[in-house]
C-alpha cells in the first residue's frame, strides 16, 4: 500500500508540473477586436531576441528589462508590441518597472538626448535653464543645417531627477522628418556640440571635427520623395553663420563627483542596439522613474481609442517612426582621403559590386538579392542607399541607374525608383519618386525562401529561459534550469523502481486476472481514509 501511495504522490507532483508548465502555450486574447494576436516572448539574450521580432508576422518591438534581486546589470529581452507592452505596463509595475527601448542597429529614429549632471557638484547650476537654451540651440541648428522648422513644442521633456541627480531625456518629434539611424544622430550632435568640445577648458573631448558651418557643404539630408543638399557653401560665409560659429555653449560644461569636467550630454548613449530607459521606468536599485517633466511644452497628438498617457508613451519611443512621408536626415562626417580610401575598402569587402560607396544594411542577404533584381537586361542598377524603419520592419532602398517603374510600364526618364522590402510579409514591391506616381504601389513579390528570416532562423521553444505568470512574476522556466534527464529523474524516481514496479504488475495480472471495480475502489476508499 505504502508503494501505491509513493506512486500517486509522484503522479500529483505530475499533474502540478504540467499545470504550471504546460505543452502549450496559455492562450492570449486580443487586447481588442482590431489588434494582431498576442505575442509576448522573453530572452536571455538580445541578439535572439532581435532574430525573433525580425522573424516575426506581427509588428513587434525588442525591450530589455531589468530585475530586483539579480546581477547588476543583467538584463533579460522581451518581444512585442508597443500596444501590448503598454496594456501590461501598467497592470505589471513590479515587473516592468525597470524597462528599456532597445534601438535597433541601423534603424530610422528620432533626434534624442540624455543629460545628466551632479547636483552635489553643481550646486549652482539651473538645470531647468540649461535645458532649455540646449533646446533652442538645437532647434536652431535644425533649422539652419536641414531647414526644419522646430520649438520646444516638438520636444518631449522627461525627467527623473533626484536630489543627488538632475536626469531628463529629450525626444524631439519632427514633423514628417526623423535620422537615418542613432549613429546619424550622434554625428550630427556632436557636431553642433564641437564648439564646447573644442574649447580649452574641454580640449580633451576634441573629436577632430571642424565646425557645423565650415563643413556643412558636405552634409546632406535625405528624404524618401528626393533628396536635397543641406547647406550650400555661401550659406557658410553669412554674417548670422558666422556669429552662430562662436556661440557661447559654456552652460553646457558641468563638474561630475570628482570635480572633473563633463558635458551636459551623454554622448555615448548614440551607438548600435542602444538601450533607452522608457517613460515610467526606474533603473534597478532606484525609486525615479521618468514623468513628465514640469517645464514640458510638448502635447502628444489626440488619436481615437488612445489616452493621454499612452500618447506620451508612444511619443517616447526613439523608433516609433512611420515610412509615410518621412524625411531622412542623415550626417556624414567631412571626407578626407583616408577617410575615403577607408569607406571604399569597407564597401568593396562588403559587396564587389559595393552599394554606391554605402555600407551594407543590417540585411545583407536582402541586399544581394536587391542588386540582381536591378542588375538585368544589361542595365547596372544599384542601390544608392537604405533606410531601415523598425516601427513597420520596412527595409527602403533608394535605386540608381535602374528606373523601371511598374506603373508606366517603362523607364522613368529622369526620376529614380525605390523598392521596399517588407520583412514581417517577406515580400517586396516598388515605389516611385516621380510626382505622377508618387502614390503607386506595385505588386507584391515574394522574397526567396532561403533568405527570409523564418526559414533561416529555427528558434526552440526551449530558447526562451523566462516566463511570466499571469500575476507578472518573471523566473525561470524549468526546461532552462533543468535537463531533460534531471527534470525525468526528480519527477518520476529511479528507473530501476519503474521496472520493479511493471514487472510485479504483469506477474500479478498473469496469475490473478482482471481486477474487479469493486477491488480498486475499497483500495481507494481505505487509502483515503489513511
Amino acid at each position: 500500500m505504502n508503494k501505491w501511495g509513493d506512486r500517486l504522490k509522484k503522479v500529483e507532483q505530475l499533474a502540478q508540473s504540467f499545470q504550471l508548465n504546460p505543452l502549450a502555450t496559455r492562450y492570449k486574447p486580443r487586447l481588442w477586436p482590431l489588434q494582431p494576436s498576442s505575442v509576448w516572448k522573453l530572452f536571455p539574450r538580445q541578439s535572439m531576441a532581435i532574430s525573433f521580432a525580425q522573424s516575426c508576422k506581427e509588428s513587434v518591438h525588442v525591450f530589455a528589462l531589468e530585475k530586483e534581486n539579480e546581477l547588476v546589470g543583467q538584463r533579460i529581452y522581451l518581444v512585442t508590441s508597443y500596444s501590448e507592452l503598454w496594456h501590461y505596463y501598467r497592470t505589471y509595475t513590479q515587473s516592468l518597472m525597470h524597462c528599456y527601448e532597445v534601438i535597433p542597429e541601423g534603424a530610422v529614429c528620432k533626434l534624442y538626448f540624455d543629460l545628466e549632471f551632479h547636483k552635489p557638484s553643481n550646486k549652482s547650476a539651473d538645470g531647468k535653464t540649461m535645458v532649455s537654451s540646449l533646446i533652442q540651440y538645437v532647434c536652431d541648428k535644425l533649422k539652419e543645417v536641414y531647414g526644419i522648422e522646430c520649438s520646444a513644442k516638438n520636444v518631449l521633456n522627461l525627467d527623473s531627477s533626484t536630489e543627488e541627480k538632475f536626469s531628463q531625456h529629450l525626444i524631439f518629434n519632427l514633423q514628417n522628418a526623423a535620422f537615418k539611424d542613432n549613429i546619424h544622430v550622434g554625428g550630427f550632435i556632436h557636431a553642433v556640440l564641437q564648439p564646447v568640445l573644442n574649447t580649452p577648458k574641454s580640449g580633451s573631448w576634441n573629436l577632430g571635427m571642424n565646425s557645423v558651418a565650415e563643413n556643412s557643404k558636405t552634409h546632406r539630408a535625405h528624404g524618401v520623395p528626393e533628396e536635397k543638399t543641406a547647406m550650400s557653401e555661401d550659406e557658410t560665409e553669412n554674417p548670422q553663420t558666422k556669429r552662430r560659429k562662436h556661440e557661447d555653449l559654456s552652460f553646457l560644461q558641468v563638474k561630475n563627483k570628482e570635480g572633473q569636467d563633463c558635458l551636459l550630454v551623454d554622448l555615448g548613449v548614440y551607438n548600435k542596439n542602444r538601450n533607452f530607459r522608457l517613460y515610467k521606468s526606474s533603473k534597478v536599485g532606484k525609486n525615479a522613474a521618468f514623468t513628465v517633466a514640469d517645464e514640458n511644452h510638448f502635447t502628444a497628438k489626440a488619436e481615437k481609442g488612445i489616452s493621454t498617457e499612452e500618447s506620451i508613451f508612444l511619443a517616447s519611443l526613439v523608433c516609433n517612426v512611420s515610412f509615410t512621408g518621412q524625411r531622412i536626415l542623415t550626417w556624414d562626417p567631412p571626407e578626407t582621403k583616408d577617410s575615403k580610401t577607408s569607406r571604399s575598402s569597407q564597401a568593396s569587402a562588403t559587396n564587389p559590386d559595393s552599394l554606391s560607396g554605402c555600407l551594407s544594411s543590417p540585411h545583407r542577404e536582402v541586399d544581394t538579392f536587391m542588386l540582381t533584381v536591378v542588375k538585368k537586361d544589361g542595365i547596372q542598377g544599384s542601390i544608392r542607399r537604405w533606410n531601415y524603419f523598425a516601427a513597420e520592419h520596412l527595409l527602403v532602398y533608394d535605386i540608381a541607374k535602374y528606373r523601371w517603374c511598374e506603373n508606366v510600364k517603362r523607364f522613368h526618364k529622369s526620376n529614380n525608383i525605390m523598392i521596399v522590402v517588407d520583412l514581417k510579409e517577406e515580400v517586396w514591391y516598388q515605389k516611385c519618386h516621380d510626382p505622377d506616381c508618387r502614390n503607386f504601389r506595385s505588386s507584391s513579390y515574394p522574397l526567396p525562401q532561403e533568405i527570409c528570416i523564418s526559414y533561416i532562423m529555427m528558434l526552440d521553444e526551449e530558447d526562451q529561459a523566462y516566463l511570466m505568470d499571469e500575476d507578472g512574476n518573471i523566473e525561470h522556466s524549468q526546461a532552462s534550469s533543468q535537463t531533460p534527464e534531471e527534470e525525468s529523474a526528480e519527477i518520476w524516481g529511479d528507473a530501476q523502481d519503474d521496472q520493479d514496479y511493471l514487472k510485479s504488475l504483469e506477474d500479478f495480472e498473469q496469475n490473478s486476472g482482471e481486477i474487479s471495480d469493486q477491488l480498486l475502489l475499497k483500495c481507494m476508499a481505505e487509502f483515503d481514509s489513511q
